[in-house]
C-alpha cells in the first residue's frame, strides 16, 4: 500500500469517528422536514431547535443569531452580499484586505463590477499583516462594511481582528471576520472576542462533517438573503435544513474548539523543525510570519520551481500538500496572498504550504525533511 504523509490540514480534516456516529440517528430517525407540521417533521424541528440552542450556548449567543450554512463560503456570501445590500442606502463604500480567502475576495469583485460599490483592498506588510492605522486611514463617510479574516489560510498570518474590529465599532461600521482557519487551532473563549458583528465558521477545518457550517449575526443585524424559496433560518437562508450536519458541525465545535484540536505544544516544535529546514535549504523562502501565525502552517516558496511541478513531486513521495488554498486548487495564476506580500511574481507560483494536524508526528516531519530536497530538485528539473 502507497505510504501517505497528510499535510494539507488546513484544505480539511478527517470526519472524527465520535462526530460520525453523533451524525448517524438524524440519517435514519429524525429524518424529518423540520418545517411539517405533522409528529415526523416535529421531532426533527425539536432537533434542530436543541442544536441551535447548543451551537448559540457554546458560542455565548442567542439563538437567533445563528444562520447554519453549507460551509464557510456560504457563510461570506451571506455575510458580505446581505450586508453591503441591506446598507447600501448609507452608502456603497466596503473595505477588505488583499490577502482573503477568494469566497470574500470575489463578491467584492462582484459588488463593485456589478453593483457599483466601492472597494478598498487594503495592502499588507510582508508578513501579511493587515494595520489598524491602514484601516483608519481607509474609513469615509460613506464606508458601511468592512470584512478582514482572523487568520490566513494560505501562510497562516494572525490578524489583529479584534482590534480591527473595535475601530469598526467605535465608527458604527459593521464587521465581518472569516474565521474558518481560526476555530480549532487558536484560543477560543466566546463569539465577542473578535469585536464583529459577523463571524464565518466551518465545520470540515477541525474534523466536522463537510457541508456544514454557522454564519454568527450580532443582534439586531438582519442581512438580506441570497438564496430564496423559504422562511427558514430566520428567514435569511432558504432550504430545509440538513439536520445530520448541523448535528456534526455543533458537536465538533463542543469536542475541538474551546480546547484546540491542533494542539500548540505539539504542534509548535514540529513546525519549528520544518521551518529550520526551510531556512537551510539554498532556493527555499518562508513566507508569512514567523511570530503571529497559525502554530500548524509553514509556507514556502522556491527558486525555479513552480507550484504544480512541487506538487505533483511531493504526491510521487506520497506526501498530501498544498500550494495555497485548496478552493483554487489547479489554477496557473500565482497565488494572490504571496504577490501581495511583494513577493517576485514568478516566486509567487511556486508556493508550498504544509499544514500539519493532530496525527501528525515528528517522524513523519523527518521523513519529509529527508525527502525534501530531492523533491525540490525535481521540481526545478521539471521547468
Amino acid at each position: 500500500m502507497r505510504r501517505t504523509i497528510y499535510f494539507d490540514y488546513n484544505a480539511t480534516t478527517p470526519l472524527d469517528p465520535a462526530v460520525r456516529d453523533k451524525m448517524i440517528p438524524f440519517l435514519s430517525e429524525s429524518w424529518g422536514n423540520p418545517s411539517s407540521v405533522h409528529h415526523i417533521g416535529q421531532r426533527a424541528r425539536a432537533v434542530l431547535d436543541d442544536v441551535r440552542d447548543r451551537a448559540a450556548h457554546f458560542l455565548k449567543a442567542k439563538p437567533s443569531e445563528i444562520i447554519f450554512t453549507s460551509g464557510g463560503s456560504e457563510s461570506n456570501n451571506l455575510a458580505i452580499f446581505g450586508t453591503a445590500r441591506l446598507l447600501s442606502h448609507k452608502g456603497k463604500h466596503l473595505i477588505t484586505s488583499a490577502i482573503e480567502h477568494h469566497a470574500v475576495l470575489h463578491c467584492f469583485d462582484y459588488l463593485e463590477s456589478k453593483e457599483r460599490f466601492s472597494v478598498t483592498r487594503l495592502r499588507v506588510d510582508s508578513s501579511g499583516c493587515v494595520s489598524p492605522d491602514d484601516l483608519k486611514k481607509a474609513i469615509r463617510p460613506d464606508t458601511t462594511f468592512v470584512s478582514i479574516m482572523a487568520a490566513n489560510n494560505e501562510i497562516g498570518t494572525i490578524q489583529p481582528v479584534a482590534e480591527l474590529g473595535a475601530i469598526c465599532r467605535e465608527r458604527g461600521i459593521i464587521f465581518h471576520t472569516d474565521a474558518v482557519q481560526w476555530f480549532g487551532k487558536e484560543p477560543f473563549t466566546d463569539i465577542h472576542q473578535f469585536n464583529a458583528d459577523l463571524v464565518s465558521v466551518c465545520a470540515h477545518k477541525f474534523h466536522g462533517p463537510k457541508g456544514s457550517g454557522l454564519l454568527y449575526i450580532r443582534s439586531p443585524l438582519l442581512p438580506d438573503p441570497i438564496l430564496f424559496g423559504g422562511g427558514h433560518e430566520n428567514e435569511r437562508r432558504a432550504g430545509t435544513e440538513n439536520l445530520s450536519v448541523i448535528a456534526g458541525l455543533v458537536d465538533s465545535m463542543e469536542r475541538f474548539v474551546k480546547t484546540p484540536v491542533f494542539y500548540k505544544k505539539q504542534l509548535s516544535p514540529l513546525s519549528a523543525r520544518l521551518i529550520t529546514t526551510v531556512d537551510s535549504i539554498p532556493g527555499l523562502h518562508l513566507v508569512g510570519s514567523r511570530d503571529l501565525r497559525l502554530s500548524n502552517t509553514i509556507s514556502f516558496v522556491v527558486d525555479g520551481a513552480d507550484s504544480i511541478a512541487l506538487m505533483a513531486c511531493l504526491d510521487l513521495e506520497g506526501i498530501c500538500a498544498s500550494s495555497g488554498s485548496a478552493c483554487s486548487a489547479g489554477s496557473l495564476e500565482p497565488s494572490h496572498v504571496i504577490s501581495a506580500l511583494g513577493v517576485d511574481q514568478k516566486l509567487a507560483n511556486s508556493l508550498v504550504r504544509f499544514s500539519l494536524g493532530r496525527d501528525t508526528t515528528m517522524e513523519e516531519v523527518e521523513e519529509v525533511i529527508v525527502l525534501m530536497p530531492k523533491v525540490v530538485r525535481r521540481a526545478q528539473g521539471a521547468k
